[in-house]
């Protein structure tokens, strides 16, 4: 039996289904809202508004929560490598050993970038952000990539293997603009790297060779990136992922949305956040590094400095996330010998903050953002790079949501709107006004 949620209004009730997701949430569905009451809903920030049903990750924000296709992300993270989960997110399960061979040696064969594309690259000023410099580039694959108009294709199979390989060129290019935006900003010359090394393997060895010298792998480095690839892969409908949601939505191409979800993320309040994290650890260094006297600010209501990578809009328990790469970014500290009064500093602040009641009882825990900026840091990765890098983690999950919903024939976005503004006047003439 269906259930229902009644709406009284002006004397008329309606009523409207509720919908049960498989976690038992809730929720009414209002699609014929408008046309049987001539209402809308107003929610600023989408904060109680389900935009779709989608069976990719699971958030549980009270109870500390983050699923993948039905798999824990402390199992995913501790077990898993950043392509299998990649695999799993996209389509549904995760991939058998053929079927993971094949995937990367995909991968593989799109590991080549037009050269031409440099030309564009070379346009950018030295002083440019990196975000904005990726959500170009991604966009500009679509001129040296031409697309089918998929509306037009009818057999289904062909459809599906056009689709495929999207997908696989833009997870073979994304790390390769990752890594050439990267060794531009610091002089370094371009490459390709060696995708023989495996796919996170060779990320690192795109970011971290020096032109003319060996490059020796670091395992702990290459396991702390697999890690934080992994919890940043998905994370729902946020801000990034519903815009590529909502572009999607028009047909517009995968790189398109990736593109437009890559500046989406570029915001300080999204994935920006880590680099506010170190922008704040500087800012406290530069005083002279006195940590009580910050958290003694922070919780001062009168005072405007804000602890940035503590507590989170959606998570109100310890973010998992954070629980794994605390000890991710403790391994990376040790192993590096790291000696960075910046370092010394997060992790003051992170022991007063787990021991002082007054942020445990509000829930104020270090989020992911604040351990992830503490490893770029170790790693040597400008602070600039940090929601680049985040991007790079964020693109699977960007795909499974574009493919998704193109599955799900959802319609085009577009939300409606309270209008405050002025009512119909009458236009008066340039020489009376």
């Amino acid at each position: 039996m269906v259930k229902l949620a009644k709406l009284s209004y002006d004397g008329n009730s309606v009523k409207f289904p509720l919908v049960e997701g498989t976690e038992n949430e809730l929720g009414i569905d209002i699609k014929a809202l408008r046309a049987a009451t001539n209402l809308i809903t107003l929610d600023p920030g989408f904060k109680n508004t389900g935009s779709c049903q989608s069976a990719i990750t699971f958030l549980d924000g009270e109870n500390g929560v983050l699923r993948y296709r039905g798999y824990s992300i402390e199992d995913l993270a501790n077990n898993a490598s950043f392509l299998e989960v990649s695999y799993l997110l996209i389509f549904g399960e995760l991939p058998n050993k053929n079927q993971l061979n094949k995937f990367l040696s995909d991968i593989q064969e799109n590991a080549i970038i037009d050269e031409d594309l440099k030309k564009i690259l070379d346009t950018f000023p030295k002083a440019a952000h990196p975000m904005g410099i990726l959500s170009s580039l991604t966009s500009a694959l679509i001129a040296f990539n031409p697309l089918k108009k998929i509306s037009l294709i009818k057999d289904e199979v062909e459809i599906q293997n056009y689709e495929y390989g999207l997908i696989v060129k833009l997870l073979a290019k994304i790390p390769i603009l990752v890594s050439w935006v990267h060794r531009k900003r610091s002089g370094l010359s371009l490459d390709y790297g060696n995708y023989n090394l495996g796919y996170v393997e060779n990320i690192t060895k795109m970011m971290f060779q020096k032109p003319h010298q060996d490059y020796f792998q670091n395992d702990i480095v290459v396991s702390a990136m697999n890690k934080l690839l992994i919890l940043h892969a998905d994370h729902e409908q946020n801000c990034s992922t519903s815009t590529v949601r909502i572009v999607g939505s028009s047909e517009a191409s995968l790189f398109a949305s990736v593109s437009a979800g890559i500046s989406a993320l570029w915001g300080r309040l999204h994935g920006g956040a880590n680099q506010a994290v170190l922008d704040m650890l500087e800012a406290i260094n530069n005083d002279g590094g006195d940590t009580k006297k910050f958290m003694l600010k922070a919780k001062d209501k009168n005072d405007s400095f804000r602890l940035m990578g503590f507590g989170h809009r959606v998570y109100k328990n310890f973010d998992p996330r954070a629980k794994i790469i605390k000890v991710t970014a403790h391994e990376v500290l040790n192993d590096l010998g790291i000696k960075d009064p910046i370092l010394d500093i997060a992790k003051s602040l992170e022991k007063e903050a787990l021991s002082d009641p007054y942020f445990t009882t509000r829930r104020l825990y270090p989020n992911v953002d604040f351990y992830s900026g503490i490893i770029y840091k170790a790693l040597k990765i400008p602070k600039e790079m940090f929601t680049v890098m985040f991007a790079l983690g964020r693109v699977p999950g960007w795909i499974a949501h574009w493919k998704e919903m193109r599955l799900n024939k959802e319609p085009i976005g577009r939300p409606r709107q309270i209008y405050v503004g002025e009512n119909q006047r009458p236009f008066v003439s340039l020489n009376k006004r």
